[in-house]
């Protein structure tokens, strides 16, 4: 984008101007003695105990309420492989959500790399600043990759949350529609539309919470996945040996034949005859933004529930119901990572606000429920004493 296509009159350009976040102190500075508190030669007796015992940091040191928000901006919203510098607004926007939300301080860290090696290298070096690492917008299958190795190094959670996020706000409204139409996780027959990272993470997020991977068929640009295709790796080839028990080849239309549930992240558009050929009463989660995999008016023709990415429909499926509660949590539990049975404990939150209140239009809170975070952190601390890896 050039320069002359910037309005400062736009008010999309003004809430920007300057950028959206700041550091402020915690602390006075108004006189000689705070100075000396605060920074020499006060500092030094802090740092000294930290060097004795490094566990302090978590209570002398933003570290224990602090996430660094890390993209190498290869995969930002829909706008593709944009760069660091064009991302750093979506990592700003997400640091104000964090702050918001769930009362974590976030810092956006954009790196001038995409070679995974050196993001593992600069994240791991910069980790001693932090409590935890938000990792977004990297393309996949790197984003598999640099999460497993960060989540390997780092004594500290590690959280895709363009995979998880989503996946775990997947699961909750999945719960709700499920219960909405009187139906049973195990007993519903899913597609899935896209096997990138969110496709993957939602696939597993799904399975672990109750639904059945022999029930399960993913599709990705060539067609259903399963045994039968000899061109998969990693995260792919897993889905393949997991899922699609009748072994099912074909499109998406053969995937979603006599299916209760398509789940869409995949920004491909699936025509208006391959969801009618899914089974009656059915619930479609068209996630793709901005233009959904299915138009909510044609997908409300042949299922009961439709939910989408898009604050301008109902039921939108927004990562800002799980990230802000999920690393709350975690970091309020000094978790060492998070864990699925974290993530499914964030869905159940999630689902639980509004369990008494359904309706085919609210199978999920609104994003701006303030009740929403402090649940799912809740939920997520309990999960992480549970899971063995909380240190508070």
């Amino acid at each position: 984008m050039s320069s002359s296509t910037v309005d400062p009159a736009d008010p999309v350009f003004r809430l920007h101007a300057g950028g959206k976040m700041a550091v402020t102190s915690t602390v006075p500075l108004t006189s000689r003695d705070d100075l000396s508190l605060a920074y020499t030669p006060g500092v030094a007796r802090v740092c000294e105990a930290i060097a004795a015992d490094p566990a302090l940091a978590d209570d002398y040191t933003w570290a224990a309420h602090t996430v660094a928000v890390v993209t190498d901006g290869s995969a930002v919203l829909g706008l593709g492989n944009i760069g660091p510098r064009a991302a750093l607004p979506v990592m700003e926007g997400k640091a104000v959500l964090f702050k918001q939300f769930g009362g974590v301080d976030a810092v956006p860290v954009c790196l001038d790399t995409q070679d995974v090696d050196e993001i593992v290298a600069v994240v791991t070096a910069l980790a001693p600043s932090f409590g935890g690492i938000n990792l977004e917008d990297i393309s996949a299958p790197r984003c598999f990759e640099v999460e497993r190795r960060l989540d390997e190094a780092l004594p500290i959670p590690v959280f895709h949350d363009d995979q998880h996020g989503t996946a775990i706000v997947v699961l909750a409204a999945l719960r709700n529609a499920a219960t909405l139409l009187n139906r049973k996780l195990g007993d519903l027959r899913v597609a899935v539309s896209g096997a990138g990272a969110a496709g993957v993470a939602v696939t597993r997020m799904l399975i672990a919470g109750g639904v059945d991977p022999d029930r399960v068929v993913v599709c990705d640009s060539k067609g259903i996945i399963g045994r039968h295709r000899t061109d998969l790796t990693g995260g792919k080839a897993g889905l393949a040996a997991d899922t699609n028990a009748e072994g099912r080849q074909g499109d998406i239309g053969e995937a979603l034949r006599g299916a209760d549930v398509l789940i869409g992240v995949s920004g491909g558009q699936i025509p208006e005859a391959a969801v009618a050929g899914m089974a009656p009463g059915g619930i479609v989660f068209a996630l793709a933004n901005p233009t959904p995999e299915v138009h909510p008016e044609v997908a409300a023709r042949h299922v009961a529930v439709v939910a989408t990415g898009r604050s301008d429909y109902p039921n939108q499926i927004n990562n800002v119901l799980a990230f802000p509660g999920v690393f709350r949590g975690a970091l309020d539990a000094r978790a060492t990572r998070i864990t699925d049975g974290m993530k499914v404990a964030a869905a159940d939150a999630i689902a639980n606000v509004v369990a008494e209140t359904l309706t085919a239009d609210a199978i999920v809170p609104s994003p701006l429920d303030p009740r929403v975070a402090p649940a799912v952190a809740e939920a997520v601390a309990e999960a992480a004493r549970r899971d063995g890896v909380a240190r508070a």
